[in-house]
């Protein structure tokens, strides 16, 4: 798959940019642990069953889980600012529905609306690949990737703070203003990437990846309830195998996917989503199990028996801590690769779990396990969308990273279960309530730490960095990008634009004109004056190039369908610089 740029002059970054992208992750993730403290309220305050009440949390869960792969998908062909701008306004309107209600089906709505609002984690990952350049994109990137864990951590202590003094209503309406912030600094400050896939939306296949998602996560995150050997639950899994089998086949013969499985199928791929799930496992234990055991009463003789706010504070750490590794991230990374950086990150994971099964003792060792778990966490979320761009090309870095998200995502899912069934079954039941026990929180450590295991071995299956990260897939700005689309198809113009005393002249833009007089494409040089230019079949055409303090150049050239790149130097003449009129 090709990709291309658009025909308007694209903005300019600024520095302002990855802060804004950045809070954009950090305020749609906290819609995943926005109603963690008043969780256990929902049944009285939502007048439900428990078992009902539960939907509030999963239907947000699911719907993210659906948005992310589709949103990236959509930001590739159409715009990812444009798309970023959709999620946010959705999520806001989710969260508006939210805040006037006290009905469990309407509440069930907004949450889903507001869950949609994931996709814009791989949106955002994708505008920085296609406008930041490459010495600011690992850490770029890292920040972004760990929103996810940032805005989930801030979110605790800030809606525990508003839950214990305010109406619970206040969750919703500090929620959607949080939106509207993020929508206008967007506006102001991101500009739409130049970068579009080809192709066109794949519908069906859209259909088919939220039905198996839909049927696989339902009883993931259902079966406790159900029962994990009814006919509901089991009848629901083999269904999701089916569909996403049927739906694979599908993707497999369509031109234009939605996810493009060949790709997804490289090892450096593969190995990385697969990772991913570990991780996200991983990342949800701490945030299970440390709250419930801060807020247990000492009387229980392992409870720290602290208050909602005292406990979200001793959680905070977490996502700070995965904020703050950014540039530490994009150091390492930038020495020894985004594998090592992974590897680092799940072993400092391995010891915050391993550590922390002695020290649960006082409130000031769960902040020391909440530093430790957020340094490994971030350090691994942040060398997830590297590998991924690194190894996928530039028209599928918004699907790719969605689906990479869509992982993380199945992780956390499966923690969820999982590590809800092992605290319900080794219970203590006083007066009819279901307490907690220490050996519950520490069987889920040891199956955090076990999940990180696996996700080490993963990490050593993938590809060398030389293997990994090709130079025409690395692409991070949009002259970057441009010589990489070239280098995707086969044939194509290519070679360098200098003045007319032999010097390269960088950003200079280089039109393809077909016979017709068409423009057949467009790109900008590199640095170094480089540039490439894929055609859309053979013959003769037009290469024009312009650029600032230079007059226009047109050269004729030929391309006779084969898969040879056909050089042409393009040497623009120098401009008087009194007149202004070229020389």
């Amino acid at each position: 798959m090709t990709h291309t740029s658009t025909d308007q002059p694209a903005r300019r970054a600024t520095g302002a940019l990855v802060p804004v992208l950045a809070f954009a992750g950090i305020v749609v993730a906290v819609m995943q642990t926005l109603l963690v403290p008043v969780i256990k309220d929902l049944p009285t305050l939502l007048s439900t069953s428990p078992s009902n009440a539960t939907w509030v949390l999963t239907s947000t869960l699911l719907s993210g889980a659906v948005a992310t792969p589709i949103m990236g998908r959509l930001g590739d062909l159409f715009g990812k600012r444009r798309m970023l701008f959709t999620s946010l306004a959705v999520m806001v309107a989710g969260a508006l529905v939210s805040a006037l209600t006290s009905t469990l089906l309407p509440m069930i709505v907004g949450r889903t609306l507001q869950g949609f609002a994931m996709g814009a984690i791989p949106l955002g990952i994708g505008l920085m690949r296609d406008m930041l350049p490459r010495e600011k994109l690992g850490s770029a990137m890292a920040l972004m990737s760990s929103s996810i864990g940032v805005g989930g951590g801030l979110a605790l202590p800030a809606a525990a703070l508003v839950a214990q003094h305010t109406n619970w209503h206040a969750l919703f309406y500090g929620a959607a203003g949080l939106g509207v912030v993020s929508i206008v600094l967007t506006f102001f400050v991101v500009p739409e990437s130049p970068m579009r896939a080809e192709g066109s939306f794949d519908y069906l296949g859209a259909l088919g990846l939220s039905a198996g998602l839909v049927l696989f996560l339902l009883p993931i995150t259902k079966g406790s309830d159900w029962g994990w050997s009814s006919a509901t639950t089991l009848g629901l899994f083999g269904a999701a195998v089916a569909v996403l089998l049927l739906w694979g086949l599908m993707e497999l013969k369509v031109a234009a996917p939605l996810v493009d499985l060949r790709t997804t199928a490289r090892p450096a791929v593969l190995f990385t989503n697969l990772a991913s799930i570990m991780v996200g496992v991983s990342f949800y234990v701490v945030s299970l199990v440390l709250p419930q055991l801060l807020q247990l009463p000492a009387a229980t003789g392992y409870g720290l028996g602290q208050s909602m706010v005292v406990a979200g504070l001793c959680v905070a750490p977490l996502g700070l801590t995965m904020m703050f590794t950014a540039p530490v991230y994009a150091r390492i990374s930038a020495k020894y690769g985004p594998k090592v950086t992974l590897i680092i990150g799940m072993v400092i994971i391995a010891i915050g779990y391993g550590g922390g099964l002695g020290l649960m003792n006082a409130a000031w060792q769960t902040i020391v396990i909440s530093v430790v778990l957020g340094a490994g966490i971030g350090l691994a979320y942040s060398s997830l969308p590297a590998l991924i761009v690194g190894a996928v090309p530039a028209s599928e870095t918004g699907a790719a990273n969605g689906l990479n998200t869509l992982m993380r995502s199945i992780g956390t899912s499966v923690s969820s279960a999982v590590i809800g069934m092992v605290l319900a079954n080794t219970a203590h039941h006083v007066g009819g309530v279901a307490v907690p026990t220490m050996h519950g929180f520490r069987v889920s450590f040891l199956i955090a730490t076990g999940a990180v295991a696996i996700g080490l071995v993963l990490a050593l299956f993938l590809p060398r960095q030389r293997q990994a990260t090709k130079p025409q897939l690395r692409a991070s700005s949009e002259e970057d990008a441009a010589l990489e689309r070239a280098a995707e198809v086969l044939g194509g113009f290519r070679g360098r634009v200098l003045n007319a005393g032999g010097d390269p002249v960088a950003r200079a833009k280089v039109t393809l004109i077909d016979r017709r007089g068409r423009q057949a494409g467009a790109t900008l040089s590199a640095e170094d004056g480089s540039y490439a230019l894929a055609v859309p079949a053979q013959g003769a055409y037009v290469l024009a190039a312009k650029a600032a303090g230079h007059g226009p150049l047109a050269s004729s050239a030929t391309h006779a369908g084969d898969d040879r790149p056909v050089d042409v130097d393009l040497s623009l003449p120098g401009a008087d610089r009194n007149s202004g009129v070229p020389a």
